[in-house]
């Protein structure tokens, strides 16, 4: 605070001991040392909360500074969502419009080996040879 040197002090005290007198001076020294150590005091507490109030707003900022950070990571994983949503929503497309193909080509494949297996069993059934009476009869 104030740089006093020895020789300022030892002025200070002749002047003291000279305008006091000697038989006052012990009391007023103890007076002067309570209203010095109250200075202190004030003085410390004061700094202790500049300090305080400081720290709380650093604190302050930085947790206004993650805030921010949560709210990007927050806008980030939502476009995220929302890219996915997407993705999904064409490949849901994409998996009915190969459900519905195969489905068609089920559909052609039976009629065709339908039609396939009426035309064989019509062919077969005429070559067959007309049964035989006969042996028929002579097996019983």
């Amino acid at each position: 605070m104030f740089d006093f040197g020895f020789w300022e002090l030892v002025l200070v005290f002749v002047v003291a001991l000279i305008v006091i007198g000697p038989e006052r001076l012990p009391g007023v020294a103890r007076k002067a040392g309570l209203w010095v150590g109250r200075a202190r005091r004030f003085v410390t507490s004061v700094r202790s909360d500049i300090e305080r109030e400081l720290r709380a707003e650093e604190l302050r900022e930085m947790l206004n500074k993650q805030q921010s950070e949560i709210e990007q990571l927050r806008g980030m994983l939502e476009e995220t969502q929302a890219e996915v949503r997407e993705e999904l929503a064409e490949t849901d497309g994409l998996v009915q419009a190969i459900e519905e193909q195969i489905e068609r080509s089920a559909r052609e494949t039976a009629s065709t080996q339908g039609a396939h297996q009426e035309s064989e069993a019509t062919p077969s059934q005429q070559s067959l040879p007309p049964a035989d009476d006969t042996k028929s009869a002579e097996r019983s």
